[in-house]
């Protein structure tokens, strides 16, 4: 029986469980978020936690509430996993795991906290693959930085930081009462210049983020449900360390994403342009949605493509790079179960495999008005497997 069938018949109308992936380099906090999150757990609902450490001897465990850590109490159930990193050589553990945790505790809600040098695309594969789909409802990705890492090269230039940055949907710098203003600035510039850009770019002091981020799903849906129940249940703790923001920049920075929005007790809603939330919540397979604009005599198109889509990879290149008359090229596809990134400024261009997960998505900038956009989509669709 698989771990769907065993739930649905456990349950006649069986709900996915909002399942959220907290990533971030070694010592950015994620410990001590999700301990503010848990704080504001709903006292009616169930929530699972799993930790992951690099380490043999498990250490993180301990840090949550004892009696709720070992024996469930609470309605809290936190799960180590040390030894190795579970988007690698753990990955087989972790399915086994999540599947025990699922059928035993039927939680309500699922927090998975990677070590802070994984490669935490392994893990949102396993976590989107056919055994947990059915069953989990993947929330935004949130990736945690501290501002101060922008000054060192070390983590700056580092793979697993980089793949991190790429493949979150909400990025929050946490740690801003210890960093400069202008390192907070800084940060937060670079971030907002990336393709694809996030949904949100959130500051946070000392970890404590609002429960509402947790309301929002991968494709840039809210679930205000989830934050009426926990405004009118039983709140623990208000948090005001958030600021409102809402830039939209377009500056490239070697492929990685970022967008942003602050909240006060409630998520501020990210700027469609930049984000598309809309959008992506109409794309269907093979039915990409296509989006354009114009300002200070620059023109932009763009498409935004069903993650299920795969392209050919040798035929998609070979339409990026004879797209006549651009000032820009950006794109970011998935190739078989890979992402790459491509970038194109005038006739020179680079791609490389990326972390990225969300979407495929392309935008063109031309100094005049498109012409031919028929013509273009067609092309561009024509490079889907499958579709010749």
């Amino acid at each position: 029986m698989s771990l769907s069938q065993s739930t649905a018949s456990a349950s006649p109308s069986v709900k996915k469980i909002p399942t959220h992936l907290i990533t971030g380099f070694l010592g950015v906090g994620k410990t001590t978020v999700i301990r503010h999150l848990l704080a504001q757990k709903p006292a009616d609902e169930k929530w699972v936690v799993v930790v992951n450490e690099f380490g043999q001897i498990g250490i993180d465990q301990a840090a949550y509430p004892e009696s709720e850590a070992a024996e469930g109490e609470g309605g809290l159930k936190v799960q180590e996993l040390p030894g190795g990193c579970i988007c690698c050589s753990l990955g087989v553990v972790l399915s086994a795991t999540m599947v025990k945790l699922i059928r035993l505790h039927k939680p309500d809600r699922l927090i998975i906290e990677p070590t802070g040098i994984g490669h935490p695309a392994g893990i949102l594969d396993t976590l989107t693959s056919e055994t947990f789909a059915p069953v989990l409802d993947v929330r935004a990705v949130i990736c945690l930085v501290d501002p101060r890492a922008i000054e060192d090269p070390r983590v700056q230039e580092h793979e697993i930081f980089q793949d991190q940055l790429s493949l979150s949907d909400i990025l929050v710098l946490n740690k801003t009462d210890l960093a400069t203003e202008e390192q907070t600035a800084r940060f937060e510039r670079a971030a907002l210049g990336m393709f694809p850009p996030k949904q949100r770019v959130v500051r946070a002091e000392q970890g404590k983020l609002d429960l509402s981020l947790l309301a929002l799903g991968r494709d840039g849906a809210f679930y205000a449900q989830e934050v009426a129940h926990h405004d009118h249940g039983h709140s623990h703790h208000s948090h005001d360390h958030d600021h409102d923001h809402d830039h939209d920049h377009d500056h490239h920075n070697h492929g990685h994403d970022h967008h942003h929005g602050h909240s006060h007790g409630e998520i501020a809603g990210a700027s469609p342009e930049a984000f598309s939330a809309d959008a992506l919540q109409k794309v269907q397979p093979g039915q990409p949605v296509q989006l354009s604009g114009e300002g200070a005599g620059v023109y932009t198109i763009g498409w935004l493509f069903h993650p299920e889509d795969q392209f050919d990879e040798a035929q998609l290149v070979n339409w990026l790079e004879t797209v006549p008359d651009l000032l820009r090229l950006k794109a970011v596809y998935r190739v078989r179960n890979q992402w790459q990134f491509y970038n194109r400024v005038g006739s020179e261009s680079d791609r490389f495999p990326i972390a990225y997960r969300r979407d495929s998505r392309f935008e063109l900038i031309s100094p005049q008005p498109f012409e031919g956009v028929k013509e273009l989509e067609v092309g561009l669709k024509a490079c889907l497997k499958g579709t010749n």
